[in-house]
């Protein structure tokens, strides 16, 4: 059986911000694809383009030069109808969580679907409980984003990522400002809500090494604009913690200082 077309491929794409001399260009030629079902988490220095990445393939900003393809069409020929279609079946998590201050967590849950027209209030109803259950939220429908921690907002925001049943979620840094604990309570949400979920395809940017190692079914780096290496989670740990030879290639001696944390190494400071 051949294996189904991706979901995504970006081609040779390029991203460039503002005018010389002061023009920054955080993607130089990024070449990937995202198969179907999969979770890929990118990982590398900050300022190489991870979340640009992600606003690129949600169609929030259009390439310099290169393709960005959806289901095998170029996002670039796309009116903003379909533009728009296409949205509706994806989610994204922000770094904040971005809840609406002035709605309770069940107004919140509840906005996506009748952002789609939705209005059975009784269906409604259901799919914010059992979805806010599903993300160890019981019970709190009444509550005002400003009456939970900052784990809570960020279970709340996923419950409203995935209330209506998306194709595909992007994560970009799920877990920033949360400590180690909770941050590996979202990394287990984050397992969870993709077993659930069956055919989900879904997008992780972080710096969290635990969240890319557990959640991953593969794990690409970028760096310096491109990708430099990509792999199953299992071939990056042991990159990242145990015995490297002598002549490791360079993508694995540049993972191996980001996961670490190594101020030493092929990856300088400020590039």
């Amino acid at each position: 059986m051949s294996a189904a077309p991706p979901l995504f491929r970006l081609e040779g794409v390029h991203k460039g911000f503002g005018t010389p001399p002061a023009r920054v260009e955080p993607l130089r030629g990024v070449s990937f694809e995202v198969r179907p079902g999969e979770t890929l988490v990118l990982v590398g220095p900050s300022g190489t383009g991870k979340s640009v990445t992600l606003r690129l393939l949600i169609g929030l900003l259009s390439p310099d030069r290169g393709r960005v393809l959806y289901r095998g069409r170029d996002l670039a020929d796309m009116g903003e109808a379909d533009l728009d279609a296409m949205r509706l079946r994806m989610a994204m998590l922000f770094q904040s969580g971005a809840l609406f201050d002035s709605m309770t967590v069940g107004e919140n849950v509840a906005y996506p679907l009748r952002a789609r027209g939705q209005r059975d209030e009784a269906l409604i109803a259901s799919l914010v409980s059992t979805k806010l259950a599903q993300v160890g939220l019981p019970g709190t429908e009444s509550k005002m984003p400003s009456e939970l921690s900052g784990g809570m907002r960020k279970r709340a925001a996923l419950a409203r990522s995935i209330v209506s049943s998306p194709e595909v979620i992007f994560y970009d840094e799920p877990t920033t400002g949360l400590d180690p604990v909770m941050s590996d309570a979202i990394a287990d949400l984050l397992v969870s809500t993709q077993r659930v979920m069956e055919g989900l395809t879904s997008i992780v940017v972080t710096h969290d090494m635990n969240v890319a190692l557990k959640t991953a079914s593969r794990v690409m780096m970028l760096h310096d604009g491109l990708v430099v290496g990509e792999a199953p989670p299992e071939e990056w740990r042991q990159i990242a913690y145990g015995e490297l030879p002598a002549d490791a290639p360079l993508a694995w001696r540049m993972f191996r200082q980001f996961a670490r944390g190594e101020a030493a190494g092929p990856i300088q400071l400020g590039k």
